[in-house]
């Protein structure tokens, strides 16, 4: 099964075992449906989505079968995942811009090796050769994503490059 990062189980919301979610994918409809599946903490445990709610910040999910804080607690702070197959986005997914080709307004500069999770956003790192650079992953720096010509367009702004160590 292929997984998608779908954020952090980061609290629970009452007594009842629902959870709080820090997420920032924007599929976040094809991914929180009663019924799917999220897979929660490194051996990707699976659950089935009872309710969705967004609260404040949060995506506030209810489980199959948990009805209770301490049957949820143990997976506390743990990432959270979808199944690619279930989730049926008509979007693209971060994971497919691994490989792309970057291109800005001079030409080819790189490839997309990796993306990242940070507290605000995800972060694009780019092979550009002589190093990797990471480069925030909003509309500001992202200016389009060609799936099908396997290629990003990218606004270089040189103060916000970074060497990756």
């Amino acid at each position: 099964m292929e997984y998608i990062y779908v954020g952090q189980f980061v609290n629970t919301h009452g007594l009842n075992g629902e959870i709080r979610i820090v997420s920032t994918v924007p599929y976040k409809n094809d991914i929180f449906r009663e019924g799917h599946h999220l897979y929660i903490g490194d051996q990707k445990k699976p659950f089935k989505i009872v309710t969705y709610r967004v609260h404040k910040m949060y995506d506030m999910v209810t489980l199959e079968g948990i009805d209770h804080i301490e049957q949820i607690e143990p997976y506390k702070g743990s990432f959270v995942w979808a199944s690619k197959e279930e989730t049926k986005s008509d979007q693209y997914f971060f994971e497919d811009l691994v490989g792309l080709d970057v291109y800005d307004e001079n030409g080819k500069i790189g490839q997309v090796v990796e993306m990242q999770q940070s507290k605000a956003h995800e972060i694009v790192v780019i092979d550009i050769g002589t190093k990797r650079v990471k480069i925030p992953y909003v509309d500001f720096f992202i200016e389009k994503i060609d799936l099908p010509s396997h290629k990003m367009h990218v606004r270089q702004v040189e103060v916000l490059l970074h060497v990756e160590d």
